[in-house]
């Protein structure tokens, strides 16, 4: 899989519009066969800063850097920007999250969680 960390640095009047901003493209490439995960979160710390947490199966990441509406969010996403993303990319084999080892979580409690999160 081809994983990739985004970090963007929007100005402070983008900071609150920057996801509407972004939907149409989020939505459309959430739709790709190619995507597994395209997630955004904002930093906590800085709030004008948001990182995209985004993965294709490598094999068909082709389709997605084909998507229509890359150019229209060339055009239109720097409005917004203070400097030029920047990002982290590499290739990860496999596509399936392993459990971490040093936070074994007792079957009881994670049993008691499903039920408090309904």
């Amino acid at each position: 899989m081809l994983s990739i960390i985004c970090r963007f640095r929007v100005k402070p009047e983008w900071a609150d519009k920057w996801l509407e901003l972004t939907s149409d493209f989020t939505e459309a490439t959430r739709a790709e066969r190619a995507n597994l995960w395209f997630v955004w979160t904002r930093n906590v710390d800085e709030p004008t800063e948001f990182f995209l947490i985004e993965a294709h199966h490598e094999e068909l990441v082709e389709e997605h850097l084909g998507n229509p509406l890359i150019p229209r969010i060339v055009a239109e996403w720097p409005q917004a920007l203070v400097e030029q993303p920047t990002m982290l990319m590499t290739t990860i084999a496999g596509t399936e999250w392993q459990l971490m080892d040093r936070m074994p979580v007792p079957a009881a409690s994670t049993a008691a969680a499903g039920e408090q999160r309904r």
